[in-house]
């Protein structure tokens, strides 16, 4: 097993990330797995440790921070594996299922989640068609479409999961608006739960939270049901 290299270990100090020598080991052998990958399928864009660690591994922390311990959680359209393979790694105690509508790409984010020894079935399917039997506490997404697509998808299905984690760029007022306008957001509380620069840009990354607002316990708070 190689350690991992030193452009990761400076990109990690350069974004102040500490983690366990294990997860960065982790880290190291899913990178070496998805730029392989890369090459023969268009996975992503961030194909250096910089941006590796400026986008992603940042992206997957803000989430792993407001995620509860032992949280069910459906990644909605993985793509590459961010953020589901990386919490799987930041998060080993939540239970976490993936999902892609990309058969290929569902099968790749499988076979390296495999390799890396991860316990994280990945499905091939749109998230809203595979909500119902399972229940799930958090939906998170990345990069998988305007706001008011996303609610949209899952306005049908708020009987099978809590609420929504969406990470948005610095359009996200503008997306807020335009939700809105479609008459998205009457029953749901949309709340700003933290943000953080861009590395290389002048804009912010920020995490919203979407949840029906008879389950909101207080201002930022969405009331997760209990485990079974």
């Amino acid at each position: 097993m190689n350690p991992p290299t030193d452009e990761l270990l400076a990109a990690l100090a350069e974004h102040h990330v500490e983690l366990p020598a294990a997860q960065v080991d982790l880290l190291q052998r899913y990178c070496t797995l998805l730029w392989d990958w890369n090459t023969k399928l268009n996975l992503t864009r961030h194909t250096d440790y910089q941006k590796f660690v400026g986008r992603d591994v940042l992206d997957s922390l803000a989430f792993a921070q407001f995620l509860a311990p032992n949280e069910k959680v459906l990644d909605v359209g993985t793509g590459g594996g961010v953020p589901g393979v990386l919490l799987a790694i930041l998060r080993p105690d939540l239970t976490l299922w993936l999902c892609d509508s990309v058969g290929k790409k569902a099968s790749v984010v499988a076979d390296m989640a495999a390799q890396l020894g991860l316990n994280v079935p990945v499905l091939h399917g749109r998230a809203q068609d595979l909500l119902g039997p399972s229940v799930f506490n958090t939906l998170v997404a990345r990069a998988v479409g305007r706001l008011k697509d996303i609610l949209k998808w899952f306005h049908p299905h708020w009987e099978h999961f809590d609420r929504l984690l969406v990470l948005k760029g610095p359009a996200w007022i503008e997306e807020r608006g335009e939700a809105r306008h479609y008459g998205l957001l009457g029953d749901l509380a949309l709340r700003k739960l933290t943000s953080y620069p861009m590395p290389g840009t002048e804009s912010e990354s920020v995490l919203l939270q979407v949840c029906p607002k008879n389950r909101m316990t207080d201002e930022k708070t969405c009331r997760l049901t209990p485990l079974r």
